[in-house]
């Protein structure tokens, strides 16, 4: 009979390998618990839906401000969340707003003072959506996120960025929220500050209704319904949703039923003080009363300023409409009660205060922006006037989704603590740069201090003059708050990042783009303007 042999263990060796079997186990155990516990961290990581509009100001109704622009939606956002009343953008205008947020460093990090493409100077840096997508999130982007021109998106690290058509993803992925696929008043020109003259280039000042029938085919409605498709599917990862409206940026064209919203002899026109401009430094107070003249003073003169809030106003609850679109479809999803929801505008936007019309300043109306947060760890019904900005979205969201540390160092401050316990948070100054390197702002409760260079400074008490109508920078008894704001600022500025020009520098090849310095290939699109009078009509190129 065949026997099998086995290995002799010695006794010693046996009784260890028994008395370790337990602990083995236990081990075990432990490991496959820990496992399960990290996956399940991870299958319970908030999703995140992100909305943005773009120069929207202060005006929707959970701010409180005047005139008052009608919002339901966004404030029915505020009352499940929290909403900063005083929060601020990280920069001037559309493009180093968007690129401060998306990549968590000031314009006086990356050089991106007037320009959107940090990607394409600065490669290393690991844009907000990248991060996401290292966490293994699904990551969802569509409209204006990025500067609206083609070759300004970033499109690392995106599962899928919807485009309305092939033209567009053809193009540099230029938005093109007005294009002759898209409804535009007739007549046009349609505001009366443009009846009767040649645009050449953007929309400026221009507003009117379009029928309410053709909602659906306006960019932004598109851009929302698409948001909603992507709510209404199973996601077997968490989602990084985001999307851009264009409204209320110029051109305010939007349906009937949202200028039906306003009485336009009723709107009441923002505080305005005729002599508000006299105590400027010399230099600045000729730019701004050179722009004043430009655009309020001719506004004025022809009884058009409450027309031109009625548009602004009537384009704000469009967009709020879209921001209802969105946020009914996440309420009535599967990832309803794990979904936080941010909301934030790029920048103010002045409508005659200080005599201005548009952005571009380092005043309170072009920095205070919407902010508002709802979901998971966020205060309910909170509102709040800490001091906060835009850049501290990106480290905020890191912290609240335990996304990996970016290659780049974020200069914002988590918000989450914040979010948590609003009245519990402590006020800091926040710091926003301007157009050139050493021109900025600083700002907080108190205070706001503006820097252009060592002879061009403004100050005021936001306290006691939130209209800031009172410079007191030539005071000296506030020589130790200057100095106490100055400390806020960075000591040293990068030199501006270089500008690319499209059609020298963007190669498009297929539905891909890249920016090479000189050997660019691409035509711009012609724009599209529907005038009216059929002489100007017949110039004016139509793609199909």
């Amino acid at each position: 009979m065949m026997t099998t042999k086995r290995a002799r263990v010695p006794v010693p060796q046996r009784k260890l390998q028994l008395m370790n079997l337990p602990t083995q186990f236990f081990f075990t155990i432990v490991f496959l618990a820990s496992y399960a516990a990290h996956l399940s961290a991870a299958e319970t990581r908030p999703n995140i839906v992100f909305l943005a509009v773009d120069d929207m100001n202060d005006f929707v109704g959970c701010l409180e401000s005047r005139p008052g622009a009608v919002t339901p939606n966004i404030d029915r956002l505020a009352s499940r969340g929290a909403c900063f009343t005083n929060a601020h953008t990280a920069g001037v205008f559309c493009a180093p707003s968007r690129a401060a947020i998306f990549s968590g460093q000031h314009a006086s990090t990356t050089g991106c003072y007037n320009t959107p493409n940090y990607f394409v100077h600065h490669p290393e840096i690991e844009s907000l959506q990248m991060s996401f997508a290292k966490a293994g999130y699904t990551t969802l982007g569509a409209g204006k996120l990025f500067h609206h021109p083609a070759g300004a998106i970033d499109k690392r690290g995106w599962t899928k960025f919807f485009l309305r058509n092939q033209f567009q993803r053809e193009g540099g992925w230029a938005l093109e929220s007005w294009s002759s696929d898209t409804p535009v008043p007739q007549p046009f020109p349609a505001s009366i500050y443009n009846q009767g003259k040649e645009i050449t280039g953007g929309l400026f000042l221009e507003w009117g209704a379009i029928s309410n029938d053709q909602e659906e085919e306006m960019a932004d409605t598109i851009r929302a319904n698409w948001a909603v498709e992507q709510l209404g599917q199973t996601h077997d990862k968490p989602f990084f949703l985001a999307c851009g409206f264009y409204a209320p940026h110029y051109p305010n064209y939007c349906p009937q039923k949202y200028f039906d919203l306003y009485d336009r002899d009723a709107i009441e026109t923002p505080a305005f003080k005729e002599d508000d401009l006299d105590d400027l430094p010399d230099k600045i107070r000729r730019q701004r009363q050179n722009r004043k003249a430009l655009h309020y003073d001719k506004l004025v003169a022809m009884g058009a300023w409450k027309d031109a809030l009625h548009g602004y106003l009537a384009c704000t609850s469009y967009a709020d409409a879209m921001v209802g679109r969105i946020l009914d479809a996440l309420q009535a999803s599967p990832s309803a009660d794990n979904t936080i929801v941010v909301l934030w505008s790029d920048h103010g936007y002045h409508l005659g205060e200080k005599g201005q019309w548009g952005k571009h300043t380092l005043w309170q109306r072009t920095s205070n922006v919407p902010f508002v947060w709802a979901g998971p760890g966020v205060a309910e019904g909170a509102r709040t006037d800490v001091t906060v900005s835009l850049i501290d979205i990106y480290p905020t969201l890191v912290e609240k989704c335990n996304l990996p540390t970016p290659h780049q160092e974020l200069e914002g401050v988590s918000l989450a603590a914040t979010l948590n316990q609003p009245a519990e948070a402590e006020d800091r100054t926040v710091y926003l740069p301007y157009m050139n390197p050493g021109e900025y702002a600083v700002m907080n409760r108190d205070w706001r201090y503006i820097h252009y260079d060592d002879t061009n400074q403004e100050l005021y008490n936001v306290k006691e003059d939130p209209h800031e109508w009172n410079n007191l920078v030539s005071d000296p008894q506030y020589a130790d708050v200057i100095t106490t704001l100055q400390a806020s600022a960075p000591k040293e500025f990068a030199d501006p990042e270089p500008k690319l020009n499209a059609r020298r520098d963007l190669v498009v090849e297929g539905e891909a783009f890249r920016w090479e310095k000189g050997k660019g290939n691409y035509v711009p699109h012609p724009k599209y303007l529907p005038y009216t009078d059929p002489a100007k009509k017949q110039v004016q190129p139509k793609r199909d």
